[in-house]
């Protein structure tokens, strides 16, 4: 059973850092493609960021690109999202995703296994 749980959201004020994590279960977490996807209530999931198993093929949603950084390390099972400049739309539940099926993908349905996800709340 594949488990993915999230950590490091918290309550900022706009312009702050955060830097989120994902702890992944099991040995086979460098084999997958991991995505970072994020819901505002009342919103549909919507895609952030996703890397390939190897680290070298990275997608960003527009809307954060040059301001948050995913990246993984694959001896620690674990995935990562650094977001700067935070402002307050990026308010949401954050969700690390893997996909064992593909070698990356921006597409919610690509991704098999989801973890319970990581409130940020940005503040004005």
């Amino acid at each position: 059973q594949v488990q993915l749980v999230e950590s490091g959201g918290g309550l900022v004020q706009a312009g702050a850092s955060l830097s989120l994590s994902c702890a992944a279960s099991g040995s086979t977490f460098g084999m997958w493609a991991m995505g970072w996807f994020r819901q505002a209530p009342g919103k549909e999931r919507e895609f952030v960021a996703s890397i390939d198993k190897t680290g070298t093929l990275i997608y960003y949603a527009h809307s954060v690109k040059g301001r948050s950084t995913i990246s993984r390390d694959n001896a620690k099972s674990t995935l990562y999202l650094q977001m700067n400049g935070l402002i307050p739309r990026w308010t949401a539940g954050y969700y690390c995703a893997a996909s064992p099926r593909y070698t990356n993908s921006r597409r919610a349905q690509d991704y098999d296994y989801w973890g319970q996800g990581t409130q940020v709340t940005v503040s004005s």
